[in-house]
């Protein structure tokens, strides 16, 4: 039945609640006509269930599509935008009590007679006609209401005739024209509305972001400015919807090359860093609205780390560490994930590390955002090996928090590695943890793992650190280091592993003697690969590991178990060593391990039945006494019929636990129960 390997071992954090996926919205995205070449949003954003990413080669502008029934979403009663108006006796007396205010009232009114309330009667004049001209005559005077406002300072909530100016706004929607649109919306967010009119206005935006063709009206206002304002004034818990909606619309925009730069020039990241640490500080009641948010928000940052100008500021606004920390809130959550990795490769992550290698807290937080990342999959470990200069500068980084007295030897990664940090062995400690458990998350990829295997420097780094390092001071490290150098194991052609496979036989035994399980357990992992080897099984007989290895069937785990099988399996290959494990019980303790695990463990119920046949000189059941053999039968036969399958009552498995028995469990059952009963006719 041939040799045995351990199963790999993937480094996860402590689980975090999982986010739950967000409800569909339909308010928005019923305003589009189907069949319209938009843009589509990240799953996140409640008006739209899709999810799909920005296309990296520009697309043909699309048609712009516009609101029906828009008038229905503006109500001016909710925001009149300012104090009830005073009294003609009230403000009479105020005037008479302050000159400055009552002249300041004069202009103001004269101003309203001369020029806003004239191009006021203009809009309504024209708000019942439809025709081409009328609209572009419409965002004229828009545009002309805008300059007049702005130039008599009463734009903000400094008007006291406000309401009666965006009323006459709101009428003008139901033009369906994005750029009209797009020139009340600037106005409405220049007056501050608040509450459902903000949000409404916000959803206006957003629909006509949707479309490429819309894009040259936000480079010639001040839109970009407006919502950048709202993201960083408003609260998640108050405008939540708002900013989610004004996200949105810059996550689009951030996708033409033009429009990105203009972010860039308006503080957009300085802003993206505040929002993140408010979205990190809500409530539990606004975390679903956060996540919706950092979804859109991160994609933002994704196009926006696109721009060479980019990678500065990230570092300036302390962008990568605040990402950091989203992770460690929502570590669980796909797109935020997965967002945050194309963000970290693009920044690149040797420049990060390489730059801030002595700022251990950041180094920290960085490590454990690329742990997180290597453990959702495939993609993401490839993605981190192909970085320019990542593992060089891991290996350096490893090597300079190693806390060693000694130089480095000839061949580490660089003549010019900078000093250890001056920080102590707590601190380095949790450097390495997080990064030896990058690496052996990264060397999981079939890809990844071989080059990670044969190379030198990564190998002698783990090494050193067993060397090192006592479990009682830095288990977690130790148990990382063990962990990885078993997945490196897996690999065998110009492996370091496989060449320093008794130094590490050696190094291991401080892990299998100590008193932690954790590092017995990844210690056990490791005999069960390096087993393979002959030089190897002298070693683990010579050394009693063996006794250990019987020893850990008894446990109540099932990786112990299937570790300790694993090893067992191996050291019965040689004739010598089965009357030494026979004589430790190891039959009796494998049949017992077979019995309470079987079940519920087909992979380990079979690598059992698999240590059994090597023990039993490959069927031949002499070293197993009359009862230990039908006890055994007994167990196999039972085992073997299609009724155990019905152990599971969970529907959703049951094909899997199916596969698993078929594949794993019964072709070697089956070749034992042959065995057993062709010794019982020859007996």
């Amino acid at each position: 039945m041939g040799l045995a390997q351990a199963r790999t071992r993937l480094l996860k954090p402590g689980l975090l609640t999982t986010l739950p996926p967000s409800q569909p919205h339909t308010d928005v995205k019923k305003k589009f006509k189907p069949g319209s070449k938009q843009r589509q949003l990240s799953n996140n954003l409640p008006s739209s269930p899709e999810h799909s990413t920005l296309p990296s080669a520009p697309r043909k502008p699309g048609p712009h599509k516009t609101l029906t029934e828009s008038s229905k979403l503006i109500q001016p009663g909710v925001d009149s935008g300012g104090k009830p108006a005073e009294s003609r006796a009230e403000q009479k007396e105020l005037g008479s009590k302050d000159n400055t205010t009552g002249t300041k009232e004069d202009a103001e009114s004269l101003t309203w007679k001369n020029v806003i309330a004239p191009v006021l009667q203009r809009l309504e004049s024209l708000a019942s006609d439809s025709s081409e001209d009328s609209v572009d005559r419409l965002c004229d005077l828009c545009a002309d209401l805008h300059d007049a406002l702005a130039d008599a300072d009463m734009l903000g909530r400094r008007c006291n005739k406000r309401s009666k100016i965006l009323r006459t706004l709101f009428r003008l929607i139901d033009h369906n024209s994005s750029q009209l649109n797009l020139h009340i919306a600037e106005l409405c967010l220049a007056m501050s509305v608040s509450g459902n009119n903000q949000l409404n206005i916000c959803k206006l935006i957003f629909q006509s972001s949707r479309s490429e063709a819309n894009d040259i009206f936000f480079q010639k206002n001040s839109l970009i400015e407006l919502l950048l304002g709202v993201l960083n004034n408003e609260e998640v818990c108050v405008s939540g919807e708002a900013l989610l909606y004004c996200v949105g619309t810059l996550k689009f925009l951030s996708g033409n090359p033009k429009i990105l730069k203009l972010l860039l020039d308006k503080n957009c990241i300085g802003v993206a860093q505040r929002l993140i640490k408010k979205l990190c500080a809500v409530e539990d009641t606004s975390i679903k609205m956060a996540a919706h948010i950092l979804v859109q928000l991160t994609a933002t940052l994704r196009n926006l780390a696109d721009h060479a100008e980019s990678r500065r500021l990230f570092v300036s606004f302390s962008i990568p560490p605040a990402l950091c920390q989203v992770l460690h809130h929502y570590c669980e959550d796909e797109d935020i994930c997965t967002n945050i990795s194309r963000v970290f490769s693009k920044v690149s992550s040797h420049y990060l590390l390489s730059k801030h290698h002595q700022k251990q807290d950041l180094v920290v937080r960085f490590l454990f955002t690329l742990g997180n990342l290597t453990a959702k999959g495939d993609e993401p470990r490839l993605q981190l090996f192909q970085c320019t200069g990542c593992m060089d500068t891991l290996l350096q980084l490893y090597s300079s928090y190693q806390r060693k007295d000694e130089p480095l030897q000839e061949g580490r990664p660089s003549s010019r590695k900078p000093p250890a940090p001056p920080i102590n062995a707590q601190e380095t400690d949790d450097v390495l943890v997080k990064l030896v458990r990058v690496l052996a998350n990264m060397c999981i990829h079939p890809a990844v793992g071989p080059c990670l295997a044969s190379n030198t420097i990564c190998i002698q780094l783990l090494m050193e650190t067993l060397e090192l390092r006592s479990v009682h001071e830095s288990e977690e490290l130790l148990v990382n280091v063990a962990a990885a150098i078993n997945n490196l194991s897996f690999y065998q052609e110009n492996s370091q592993i496989r060449h320093n496979r008794l130094a590490i036989a050696k190094l291991m035994m401080k892990l299998l003697l100590s008193s932690s399980m954790d590092a017995m357990l990844e210690a056990t992992r490791v005999y069960g690969n390096l087993s393979l080897y002959q030089d190897v099984r002298d070693f683990i007989m010579q050394n009693k590991v063996h006794t250990f290895a019987v020893t850990l069937l008894d446990s109540k785990r099932a990786e112990m178990c299937f570790s300790a099988c694993g090893v067992l399996t191996n050291l019965a290959l040689d004739p010598p060593k089965r009357v030494s494990l026979t004589l430790e019980g190891a039959s009796a303790k494998l049949m017992d391990c077979l019995r309470d695990f079987g079940p519920a463990d087909w992979q380990l119920a079979g690598l059992a039945c698999q240590a059994i046949w090597n023990l039993t000189c490959g069927g031949s059941v002499k070293l197993l006494d009359p009862q230990e053999r039908e006890t055994l039968l007994q167990i196999l036969t039972t085992y073997s019929d299609e009724e155990i399958l019905k152990w599971t009552q969970n529907e959703d498995t049951k094909d899997i636990y199916k596969a698993c028995w078929e594949s794993e469990f019964l072709p070697a059952a089956q070749k034992l129960t042959k065995a057993i009963k062709s010794q019982n006719l020859t007996a």
